[in-house]
């Protein structure tokens, strides 16, 4: 196993994806960067934190360690835009959520360098995923849950302020509608807002592994982080982000989404 790749082995029918939380960057990668800080500001942080109850549950959790700017795992391998019309990043992305650039004049990454990282970081990190998918299928239907979070206002990707939480199923095709009814269900109780397949519908992690046809249910969580942790309330600058996680603000948020993950499981085990 790869020191960047973590993957957490259990027996509940529950696969957990944690494609965006990590900040490793290549040195070689890195000097060729405008800003360290740029190529680590759009992690989803914290959320390996936020979820890391999810052991005791009985989850299984694959995560890698490597930055989304360098590869973003979440991401049509093609390079082919999951969110046509729309801004978005891509495979390798070149600039922020807020299209700053990511490297200096020049130093973008080729077709050859994209290849190399596809075959580096992309191509393991999904075989890990599909290797637990398949271990779990073997006994019954699966849940693959992918965790994500992001900025409540980011105005180049969606106007005004995300809802709290934001379910992706790609329009009903990748996991059973029961599935995202328990899900969004088990949401509504904390209050907060809410949508499904709003801007953000699941990536390609949920689009490529939802079969509920075959027994394989994907379903997409993306958070607004002011859930857990401080949004910055101006600009976004080094000063104040990655805001520090704290437990105690995370504490209502970890109950919220124990409650989803005990709806993921409960369906699952019905199914079987």
């Amino acid at each position: 196993m790869q020191d960047w790749l973590t993957v957490h082995e259990s027996s509940a029918p529950l696969v957990i994806g944690l494609p965006h939380t990590g900040t490793d960057i290549p040195a070689a990668i890195e000097t060729r960067m405008t800003s360290p800080w740029l190529g680590r500001k759009d992690a989803d942080w914290w959320v390996d934190r936020l979820y890391d109850f999810a052991i005791d549950m009985g989850a299984t959790l694959v995560r890698t360690g490597v930055s989304r700017s360098v590869i973003d795992v979440n991401r049509d391998p093609s390079g082919a835009s999951l969110y046509p019309g729309m801004t978005t990043t891509g495979l390798c992305p070149t600039e922020t959520f807020d299209g700053e650039p990511l490297y200096h004049p020049g130093q973008t990454p080729d077709a050859d360098e994209i290849d190399e990282r596809r075959t580096a970081w992309f191509a393991p990190y999904h075989a890990a995923l599909q290797e637990q998918i398949e271990r779990l299928r073997a006994r019954g239907p699966v849940v693959l849950y992918d965790a994500h979070s992001i900025r409540s206002v980011v105005p180049r990707l969606f106007d005004g302020a995300l809802p709290q939480f934001n379910i992706g199923d790609n329009d009903g095709t990748t996991c059973a509608p029961r599935l995202t009814r328990a899900v969004e269900a088990a949401c509504a109780v904390s209050g907060d807002s809410l949508i499904v397949n709003g801007r953000f519908k699941g990536g390609w992690t949920t689009r490529h592994y939802g079969r509920p046809e075959t027994g394989v249910h994907a379903i997409q969580m993306e958070l607004a982080d002011r859930g857990y942790i401080l949004d910055p309330a101006g600009p976004v600058t080094p000063d104040n982000w990655p805001s520090p996680y704290d437990p105690d603000r995370a504490a209502p948020m970890r109950d919220h989404l124990r409650r989803v993950l005990t709806a993921c499981i409960a369906f699952a085990e019905s199914q079987r």
